[in-house]
């Protein structure tokens, strides 16, 4: 089972020489790594494109959205992901989610657990999974990470892009789309990867919050708002998602980009702020 993971990149900083190294020393899988620039000279491009673990491509794009769109056109594995510049996987990830497919054939598109670090990479929150429902993606929030999403080639045989229009919240009009269409997704309460919380992040940025309410609609729909948020809470709560959580991983971080770092701890659920 092949994987193409692509990585959308724009002046990514230090960050995106983790999530290189985190899907270069995936064991037990075959890979390929895109990184996708839409033009960067602050450096991170610097030694990738002799690196025969990461093919990149430089090219102008309208945006994440489309610089993703444009790295999945080039893939050529049977299942996708992509993983932003300060995200990583940890280890193993790849081959249990090959397992995963493997013994799940009707599964499209898989969304696991993942945690959350802080800006020197120790970690700080859980984030287990619970299976998306459209009304709340799109009247609340989209409970996924896609640091922590699968998918089969078949979902890009049914066009099913990500739409370039939307600049900040591209993930969730995608998974809204793909619970419309009937694509067969699955909740997978396994931990799989780390998204980095610098305080930059796009998904927390007052565009995000502008597209959401033009995607959302006529005010009469958004009343609804605590009613999907109410029941998407009392599912997370029966999946064991506000528990504190037990780990032991090992990630990259800032000050060690060549060796992963050991972690041992018991971490909260909530969200950094």
């Amino acid at each position: 089972m092949r994987f193409s993971i692509i990585t959308p990149t724009f002046q990514p900083g230090p960050w995106l020489r983790l999530a290189v190294a985190s899907v270069a020393d995936q064991a037990g899988v075959e890979v390929e790594h895109l990184v996708q620039d839409a033009g960067s000279e602050d450096g991170s491009l610097d030694g990738l494109r002799d690196n025969p673990r990461v093919r990149v491509v430089v090219e102008a794009d309208a945006g994440m959205y489309d610089a993703i769109n444009r790295g999945l056109r080039r893939a050529t594995g049977e299942v996708l992901g992509y993983l932003n510049a300060d995200e990583q996987y940890l280890p193993g990830a790849l081959a249990r989610v090959a397992a995963f497919f493997a013994s799940h054939p009707e599964v499209e598109v898989v969304f696991g657990d993942a945690v959350l670090i802080d800006a020197q990479g120790r970690p700080v929150s859980y984030r287990r999974v619970v299976r998306p429902e459209r009304s709340h993606v799109r009247f609340v929030h989209l409970n996924t990470l896609t640091c922590a999403t699968f998918f089969r080639r078949s979902v890009l045989e049914r066009g099913l892009f990500f739409a370039p229009e939307w600049k900040a919240i591209g993930d969730a009009v995608w998974v809204e789309r793909l619970l419309a269409e009937g694509v067969r997704v699955a909740a997978w309460p396994e931990l799989l990867a780390a998204f980095a919380f610098t305080g930059s992040n796009l998904g927390a940025s007052a565009r995000a919050g502008e597209e959401a309410r033009r995607w959302q609609g006529k005010a009469w729909q958004r009343r609804w708002a605590p009613v999907f948020s109410l029941v998407h809470r009392v599912r997370k709560w029966r999946a064991g998602a506000y528990r504190a959580h037990a780990l032991e991983i090992d990630l990259y971080a800032p000050d060690s980009p060549t060796q992963r770092r050991h972690f041992s701890g018991t971490v909260g659920y909530g969200w950094p702020r």
